[in-house]
């Protein structure tokens, strides 16, 4: 095949599974040209992962489909941790939707793959390729020319402009660029029981922190449930996956011995991340680029996470001629995060595996000492021990303010927020996909000048008022909505409001600034939009209409 007739596309996404499946997607709405090629024939048709959460949620709600996830998932749920009696010794039901959605959600990976594979019909420049091997592959300076080959068909020549590997934790990929994985690999085995019924009406995980048999046991949608039982030195995997074991361990638990398997299998935890996650115009992500033990939930949100970063900054850098930094963000961003999250299962992983029952009884004694002070059980309680989205270094530009109380490299909390009609919204239903100039302040539209506006639009980026919770929005040249459900009203938020917040398409904080220095955010701008420059003619014809373009965003929101 000559050069002129390969198939020629701008991203090429390897692996479909739910992190290559979302960067598809998200790529497919910026109208970025995808391939897509997996392996295998279909989606994953046996339950893998089986929690999501706020953050992951809020990466699908950017592709259009936090709605129907949502119809497949059990919201909300949370986790009794249990001694070896099987009595309560702490909890962790958190309340509190940061950004948008509960903290913990449980669904089917089945389901969940079905639900994006379908969702990239929605755009006419991707295409899926199933049952289908990318076998090899070069760089030049300028694109990736990879050969793929169908099952039963010739060999295909692929140029893109970057690749992404999503091939998973044993990632061909990553392998053929000699990248290096550091970390550990659990010696413990786990055996994992998924039931197509339960007889265990408890709604959250219940984890047993018994060092004589560690086990966890998952709520799922729809009447199924799933049980984690650590194996002991010795107990081979063929036999701990004969029937009478099984039943036996279940029944030291609950209710569920005589239920029908879905599926059995052993598993061997790792805690693992990648030396480099981007060569050249290759990157990786998912679990081709971190392996996270379970103990979290984290291994797929993390991935979800990734596509999230790396979608946007793709999209831009095509329209750039030099997009390097851009693209290094995502390596300096995502891999500290992702590595504090796996450092977080690790310690879960101590709690619900005491080595001993001396180790065991100290942790209980601890978790109980904890309820007798507020601000200790709100912490247990409302998951604030997970490592919260925030970048110290990447695509963002800090201020001396000090970062105990800065905001930026923060992920953008997601409120409720109530129009000048009374009508409310999630935030980022009316941010749209764009950067977006958030003025916080109780008189945006007194906070920032026609022209000054103007020239903002003129790069590409929105421009929106946010007033707090105390204050009524005042329709104005741009929309302001109030903000209904305090996310942005209570520190440290609270301490900005007088300020221009400049957010990426990711929602992350770039920078700030008070709105008497605002123009100093255009500069900023001018890296976040490089392929978004708005014709004079549009913007006055946009900004003519005034008051009525509040309302097109509030009727398209």
């Amino acid at each position: 095949m000559t050069a002129e007739e390969a198939i020629k596309t701008d991203v090429l996404v390897v692996g479909a599974g739910p992190t290559g499946l979302l960067l598809a997607n998200l790529l497919g709405a910026m109208g970025v040209s995808t391939t897509l090629v997996e392996t295998h024939d279909d989606t994953v048709q046996d339950p893998r992962a089986v929690s999501i959460d706020d953050e992951a949620m809020r990466a699908l709600q950017a592709a259009g489909l936090a709605g129907e996830i949502a119809a497949i998932s059990v919201q909300g749920y949370g986790s009794i941790y249990r001694g070896p009696s099987g009595k309560a010794f702490a909890s962790v039901m958190p309340t509190g939707k940061d950004y948008g959605f509960d903290k913990r959600n449980a669904f089917e990976q089945p389901a969940f793959e079905a639900v994006l594979r379908k969702a990239l019909a929605r755009y006419p420049h991707v295409t899926a390729h199933f049952g289908t091997e990318m076998t090899a592959f070069e760089q030049s300076s300028d694109s990736v020319q990879a050969t793929v080959c169908a099952r039963d068909a010739q060999e295909q020549s692929l140029h893109a402009r970057y690749m992404v590997a999503c091939d998973g934790g044993r990632s061909p990929v990553r392998k053929m660029l000699g990248i290096a994985m550091q970390g550990a690999t659990f010696e413990e085995p786990w055996l994992i029981v998924d039931l197509k019924t339960t007889r265990n009406r408890c709604f959250h995980t219940e984890v047993f922190c018994d060092p004589a048999r560690p086990c966890i046991t998952l709520p799922g949608p729809g009447g199924i449930r799933r049980y984690e039982f650590k194996l002991h030195p010795g107990e081979a995997a063929v036999a701990a996956v004969q029937d009478d074991f099984i039943r036996g361990l279940l029944a030291a638990v609950g209710p569920d011995r005589d239920e029908a398997f879905r599926r059995v299998r052993v598993y061997t935890f790792h805690a693992r991340i990648a030396e480099r996650w981007q060569d050249g115009r290759v990157f990786l992500a998912g679990d081709a680029a971190h392996l996270t033990p379970p103990f979290a939930g984290q291994g797929m949100n993390s991935g979800l996470r990734d596509a999230h970063n790396l979608g946007w900054k793709l999209a831009e850098a095509l329209h750039m001629e030099c997009p390097k930094d851009l693209l290094a963000s995502y390596e300096i961003e995502r891999k500290p995060h992702a590595w504090s999250l796996i450092r977080l299962a690790l310690r879960m992983g101590q709690v619900m595996m005491p080595a001993s029952w001396v180790q065991g009884m100290g942790t209980r004694a601890l978790f109980r000492l904890l309820t007798l002070f507020p601000a200790a059980r709100e912490y247990v309680m409302q998951m604030k021990y997970k490592p919260k989205p925030r970048f110290e270094a990447g695509f963002i530009w800090h201020t001396a303010r000090p970062r105990k109380t800065s905001v930026v490299g923060q992920m953008l909390p997601q409120p409720v927020v109530e129009a000048t009609d009374r009508c409310t919204y999630l935030l980022d239903d009316v941010l749209g996909d764009r950067p977006t100039l958030l003025i916080l302040s109780k008189q945006p539209d007194i906070a920032l000048s026609y022209d000054l506006m103007c020239r903002f639009e003129a790069l590409g980026i929105a421009v929106l008022g946010v007033t707090p919770h105390s204050m009524n929005p005042v329709a104005t040249t741009f929309p302001v909505f109030r903000d209904k459900s305090r996310g942005l009203s209570n520190l440290p938020y609270a301490a900005y409001v007088g300020y221009g917040l400049l957010i990426r398409r990711d929602r992350y904080i770039a920078a700030a600034r008070p709105v008497a220095q605002l123009e100093g955010l255009l500069e900023i701008g001018r890296h976040l939009s490089p392929g978004r420059v708005v014709p004079p003619t549009t913007r006055a014809t946009t900004a003519a209409k005034g008051a009525d373009q509040y309302q097109a965003v509030a009727e398209t929101a």
